[in-house]
């Protein structure tokens, strides 16, 4: 045995045994599969097979794609050389997926099968690996997507075509670490799970969604860590369930999926054949139709598997808004930017900015295009919020503050209110041990104060003054939540705190200097939100106040009214625009919202918030510009 797949399986059984994720060989039953060849299967030459409605799909190195009948006649042909497929509907087309072996280029076409006939193709660029595999994927927000599977654990995801259309480029997504043995993959769509095999190790299930963490779970692993025999090969997805074939062994596996998890349904003997190859599926009125390929024989057999996983609920997909802008990439790596305040331009709103914190840099400065006009290099901000119209050494300027992780105190920050730049004004030192969050509190009296919280709980309450041209602050209240808080926004108008406790869900409280410390409930986690809680803002309109909220962990922001109750009036997320080549927005932290008009696209307002996965290309962090007009039409706001 080679030393290498010895540790691969050594590293796979320390980190496997006695997960309930690995189904037992102890699992299996056996259902009944009847085999027989298939049409004129002998005179195919086909690499691969695939259901179409009644009809098949064939690749063919030698004679190209193929669409036949259900007897194997051909109906029309793509010439070429083709190997692998995988195909979507398109409205009444069909979109088909293979690899053009004359070039190694994954192309796609565009098929009716009504009319029999192909159309246009889009071939991606050549890549600079061997690709082995490919599989098509559909979001909730319908755009399609194109993994590729290729030697040495090289993996890639590309953005082919939304809703009916496909697009006139692909756009690589993101690059995916994979097995180094990999070579065939297959995604279901509504678990939004990408499968892929290790052919000498086991079968693996990942992330689909452009916005999701590289992670994986085992499906199953090679004896004695699992149920195969000797290997995995090509696999099928349908609703709950995968089959997946065991080469060496000529076993077909079928699992059933229970959430995140698998279970070992069934394993079926391949009498008869001498290297399954490919795998085809369908529903039937009694089961699931196959198509299998013998490698060995060059044959393939058609027949009935007497077995059908039940399928699995899935939560309801959230409405997706894209992002018309998004700011330049964070001039640092990892977990940089945080959280973004919008600055509205008095004179000319147009020329308003968004400020961006880099928590490993400083502050940025952005125009409404998303260029980076301005770069303060004061150390690690976290939070950073603003007000307008606070006398400064004798002048009238909007004031920005920002947690200092650095030296645990408040940046202050002075905005010229005619250009809009910013110069240091200020620090206000504090005797937090980890400040963490901050927001800025205005009452109609014209006062000014700064909410600073840490990581340990800890709220304090500062009035902040001139103090000969900088600005200082007074210690004024504290108070206290259980657990680690951060985001939080001040409602001017109403005098009141909302805060959120990461783990726990959102409060609101007196923000007045002498009121009370009591915390009134908002919102819990659980059901619509998600651990973390993060970005707070408020969407102030003459018709409707809105509290808008980071739901960190299902990468969505929810709505709610400003006013007890504090209903929910919808959640969304942030998906990909393809014509813009604008990727989505996850795991975000930070957020700002603003009602004011900034002319064009921002006519009612601007979402800002934090992304913290950059795809499409893939680069550093940033923060994505969502027109407040999506948001309110997506979920149907007044």
């Amino acid at each position: 045995m080679h030393p290498s797949f010895s540790l691969s399986l050594l590293f796979a059984g320390l980190l496997l045994a006695g997960c309930d994720q690995v189904p037992s060989a102890a699992s299996a039953s056996t259902p009944s599969l009847a085999l027989s060849p298939w049409g004129a299967s002998s005179q195919i030459k086909a690499e691969d097979l695939r259901f179409a409605g009644e009809q098949r799909l064939a690749a063919s190195e030698k004679r190209g794609l193929l669409l036949l009948d259900a007897q194997g006649v051909e109906l029309a042909r793509l010439p070429g050389n083709f190997s692998g497929l995988d195909s979507r509907s398109l409205g009444e087309q069909l979109l088909v997926a293979s690899l053009d072996a004359a070039n190694q280029r994954p192309t796609l076409a565009l098929l009716d099968p009504a009319a029999r006939q192909w159309g246009r193709t889009l071939a991606l660029p050549a890549r600079d690996y061997a690709v082995t595999g490919l599989c098509l994927y559909r979001d909730e927000a319908a755009n399609l997507y194109l993994f590729l599977v290729g030697e040495e654990g090289r993996g890639e995801q590309w953005l082919v075509g939304a809703g009916s259309e496909l697009n006139a480029e692909a756009l690589r997504v993101r690059g995916l670490p994979l097995p180094p043995q990999a070579e065939f993959c297959q995604v279901d769509d509504a678990a939004n799970q990408l499968l892929v095999n290790e052919e000498n190790v086991g079968l693996w299930a990942y992330p689909a969604h452009p916005e999701a963490e590289a992670s994986r779970v085992a499906v199953d692993m090679v004896k004695p860590f699992g149920g195969l025999e000797q290997g995995v090969g090509a696999m099928v997805t349908v609703p709950g369930g995968v089959l997946a074939l065991d080469v060496g062994a000529r076993r077909l596996h079928l699992y059933q999926r229970q959430g995140e998890a698998w279970q070992a349904a069934g394993s079926v003997a391949l009498q008869g054949m001498e290297e399954p190859e490919r795998l085809a599926v369908r529903e039937g009125a009694a089961g699931l139709e196959l198509l299998l390929q013998d490698d060995g024989s060059g044959r393939f057999y058609e027949g009935e598997l007497a077995w059908k996983p039940q399928p699995v609920a899935v939560p309801e997909a959230l409405v997706n808004v894209t992002a018309l802008r998004q700011s330049e990439p964070v001039g640092r790596h990892g977990d940089a930017a945080d959280d973004p305040a919008i600055w509205v331009d008095p004179a000319n709103p147009a020329r308003s900015r968004v400020l961006g914190t880099n928590k490993k840099q400083g502050l940025l400065v952005y125009d409404l295009d998303g260029k980076l006009l301005q770069d303060l290099p004061v150390g690690r901000l976290n939070n950073v919020d603003l007000r307008a119209n606070f006398s400064l050494g004798g002048e009238r300027v909007d004031l920005a503050v920002a947690s200092d992780r650095d030296r645990n105190s408040i940046a202050v920050f002075a905005i010229d209110r005619a250009s809009g730049e910013l110069r240091v004004a200020g620090e206000v030192r504090t005797p937090l041990k980890e400040i963490y969050g901050i927001c800025l509190f205005q009452p109609a009296s014209g006062e000014l104060y700064a909410f600073a919280n840490g990581k340990d709980g800890s709220f304090l309450q500062y009035r902040l003054s001139d103090s000969g041209g900088e600005v200082s602050g007074e210690l004024v209240r504290r108070f206290a939540v259980p657990s680690q808080p951060e985001g939080c926004v001040a409602d001017d108008q109403r005098q009141r705190l909302f805060l959120g406790e990461e783990d726990t869900g959102i409060w609101a409280v007196d923000a007045r200097a002498d009121g009370p410390t009591e915390l009134h409930e908002v919102m819990k986690v659980g059901g619509a939100l998600h651990a973390d809680v993060e970005g707070l803002g408020l969407y102030q309109s003459e018709a409707r106040d809105y509290l808008v909220v980071s739901s960190q962990g299902n990468d969505s922001y929810l709505v709610l009214d400003a006013e007890a109750p504090f209903a929910l009036r919808g959640a969304f997320r942030v998906g990909a625009n393809g014509a813009l080549g604008i990727d989505g927005a996850s795991e975000t932290d930070g957020l700002e919202v603003t009602s004011a008009n900034l002319g064009g696209p921002w006519s009612q307002g601007m979402l800002v918030v934090q992304d913290g996965r950059k795809r499409m290309p893939e680069a550093t962090q940033n923060f994505k510009f969502v027109p407040w007009s999506e948001v309110a039409k997506a979920i149907g706001l007044e």
